[in-house]
């Protein structure tokens, strides 16, 4: 029994966290089928018009990379049939130009390798054309070989760990419609294929609401957890924010039940609510049990001190405690908490009473904040943390303070958003944007205008001196080369005592000939 509902908690955990380097994660929930799927992007083959689709093309998003939100990506789409995961093959054609849409066959490695590789090349998107049918799909959809099983559940585009240097976004085909668009591309009697990328977010008033999704112990966002909320506030009340954790439903897992607590330390209240064990070993480090405290704390926290819709005391606590506390020894430490509550100027006492009134999380007790977690989990199809969700559209690509605050400055009815979206959503410098109100020279960020101004001087008086030396090395190699030609024909120094005309003297006889 404990070890069939671990395994449970185990395998829904590896499915719903993507710091996993796997190259392809499938979205499994053992338990209980995904709700529908929120996208913000559409895919249309615009050219030929015998592919075009008026709902387009269903297609997942990568997990990586930056989308344009708000924007579309309309170009020509080329295929390889080479695999992507060497980077040193050179697969640009060449009639192959930039910018492109590039379509490749999925298998043989991660889907970051592929898209990483596409980008070298000179790619503006990527199309990955699934190889394997879904058994959903098996009507529609030709195996590739006679035999082939299909595959039951959706293949998501995973992070494999190091996707922070994909700027490209990439959608995954599934295999009946990239067999359709591949065929295409393949006639070489056809017209071109040109396809458009699109991501937009919904936008009905001068209100974005967003949500973020995470764990106390997932590192996929610790940067913009840290950072964020500079942003938060600079928005103020004109996008309204909820924090939300992920936590596992102990019933439905089989961990609660008439023995107690069937998951042993990932799970409180008698095994109704569950977390992860972070470092994969019950007894020892931090225990899931301790992630789902942590989780309720934080909840707490937010409930107090996010009437105000943007939290300012909710991040505050986040960065302290991620500074002091996020290790084995510090993350269940009451004292390390408490420092992180006085460092936050939140009031731990207030807190404790919260997670108290809620229910606790000791014995056989309902939690009416961690099951509230629970049910808004399941209403908007939560499965991968960390997420951002801009009016209820689930973000793709590299999570970070940009690219969130881009996506909910796109979310604005035209003409309402705050105008720190109009300065700072495409400011290079954003960080420093945000900390100014206004964006400035990125090339400057972070240096003074007095080191700036002393490090002109300095370059200016360096070019100075070595223009200056090199004009007298000049001057002085001119004036030997002078006296070089000039010692041919008069050496002064010899014949000064000669007098007037003596070099004429000794050319004439030099010649035979006498001046006198």
């Amino acid at each position: 029994m404990w070890s069939h509902a671990y395994a449970k908690i185990a395998i829904a955990a590896a499915f719903s966290f993507v710091n996993a380097a796997a190259s392809d994660l499938l979205l499994k929930n053992p338990l209980k089928a995904a709700p529908e799927y929120h996208v913000s992007s559409k895919l249309q083959i615009q050219i030929p018009k015998s592919l075009y689709r008026v709902e387009g093309y269903d297609h997942r998003e990568a997990l990586f990379g930056v989308p344009p939100y708000g924007g579309s990506i309309a170009e020509q789409v080329y295929y390889t049939d080479e695999n992507l995961c060497d980077a040193d093959i050179d697969i640009r054609q060449n009639d192959w130009k930039s910018p492109f849409i590039l379509m490749v066959d999925r298998g043989e490695c991660t889907f970051v390798h592929k898209v990483r590789n596409a980008q070298k090349a000179g790619a503006a998107g990527v199309l990955i054309a699934d190889n394997i049918c879904l058994c959903d799909f098996a009507s529609v959809c030709k195996p590739k070989n006679e035999g082939d099983r299909c595959e039951q559940f959706e293949p998501v585009m995973a992070d494999d760990g190091s996707g922070s240097d994909i700027t490209i976004p990439a959608f995954l085909l599934f295999k009946q419609d990239a067999d359709v668009i591949r065929e295409e591309l393949l006639n070489y009697n056809a017209n071109i294929v040109m396809a458009e990328m699109t991501w937009n977010i919904p936008r009905p008033d001068d209100r974005v609401e967003y949500k973020f999704w995470t764990t106390p112990t997932e590192h996929i966002s610790k940067n913009f957890q840290k950072s964020f909320g500079d942003a938060a506030l600079r928005l103020g009340d004109s996008a309204v924010f909820t924090p939300h954790f992920f936590v596992y439903d102990g019933i439905l897992n089989r961990c609660h039940g008439s023995n107690g607590n069937a998951c042993s330390t990932m799970c409180t209240n008698a095994g109704r609510y569950c977390a992860a064990d972070p470092d994969n070993d019950l007894y020892k480090g931090i225990s899931g049990s301790d992630v789902v405290r942590e989780s309720l704390r934080r909840i707490c926290i937010w409930k107090y001190y996010g009437k105000d819709k943007f939290g300012e005391k909710w991040w505050s606590y986040t960065t302290e405690f991620m500074e002091r506390c996020d290790s084995p020894s510090y993350f269940s430490n009451n004292e390390c908490v408490n420092d992180a509550y006085k460092h936050s100027g939140v009031d731990g006492k207030k807190i404790n009473q919260c997670m108290g009134d809620s229910g606790g999380l000791q014995g056989d007790s309902v939690n009416n904040l961690l099951q509230k977690e629970i049910a808004a989990k399941d209403e908007l199809g939560v499965v991968v943390v960390p997420s951002v969700f801009v009016n209820n559209i689930a973000m793709r690509g590299k999570l970070s303070s940009q690219t969130v605050f881009s996506a909910i400055c796109h979310g604005y009815l035209d003409g309402t958003e705050p105008d720190i979206c109009n300065k700072c959503a495409s400011c290079n410098d954003f960080d420093g944007c945000i900390q100014k109100g206004k964006c400035g020279d990125s090339s400057l960020a972070g240096v003074s205008m007095n080191t700036f101004i002393s490090t002109i001087f300095l370059v200016s008086g360096l070019i100075v001196a070595v223009g200056l030396a090199q004009w007298r090395k000049s001057q002085k190699q001119m004036r030997n080369e002078v006296r070089g030609i000039l010692a041919e024909y008069m050496p002064l120094e010899e014949d000064a005592e000669d007098g007037n005309f003596a070099f004429a003297k000794r050319s004439s006889l030099l010649q035979g000939t006498q001046i006198e």
